[in-house]
């Protein structure tokens, strides 16, 4: 059985990465909007990447007899100044959501929790991933954003960005 302290937190971030993937979809609709289709199809696929996060967490709690509680979904911002706002906010958001993780993998720590531990050295790496895509695709628009041909070429990149189901096995 885990800890409910444990397990109360893995069941809240259930909840916060299914707002991510709210959020990423408000950012692919923006981009979407303005004629940026690479960047509405990057974003749509870092939705469906936090949904399944979203769906890990739930199968291991499932996994470990505890009762999944979901809660609303907050509405997440869709408007926007300009064309590098999301993207601020994309990474902001990745490091936030890499300090939720780090407060779980500290409370199964603080309690001898391996069995979480270990799962959660996955998600662990994942937000270094993330925090990292996030923050390159933030300094590539910054550096080729403000030329057409560049936001173009930029665009026409993240369009070929493809969805990689997660390999973790819990």
């Amino acid at each position: 059985m885990l800890n409910e302290n444990v397990s109360n937190l893995i069941n809240e971030q259930i909840n916060k990465e299914f707002y991510s993937a709210y959020l990423y979809l408000a950012f692919s609709n923006y981009y979407y909007d303005q004629g940026l289709d690479g960047f509405g199809h990057w974003y749509d696929i870092q939705a469906q990447e936090e949904r399944d996060h979203a769906m890990l967490m739930r199968t291991y709690l499932q996994n470990n007899g505890y009762n999944i509680k979901f809660t609303a979904i907050d509405e997440p911002e869709q408007d926007f100044k300009n064309l590098e706002e999301p993207l601020v906010k994309g990474l902001a958001h990745e490091e936030y959501v890499t300090s939720l993780i780090n407060k779980i993998y500290k409370a199964a720590k603080d309690v001898d929790d391996f069995r979480t531990m270990q799962c959660f050295d996955w998600f662990v790496k994942e937000q270094g991933e993330e925090e990292k895509t996030a923050d390159d695709l933030l300094k590539k628009y910054r550096l080729f954003g403000s030329d057409p041909k560049g936001l173009y070429a930029l665009n026409q990149e993240l369009l070929g960005r493809v969805y990689t189901a997660p390999s973790l096995v819990l």
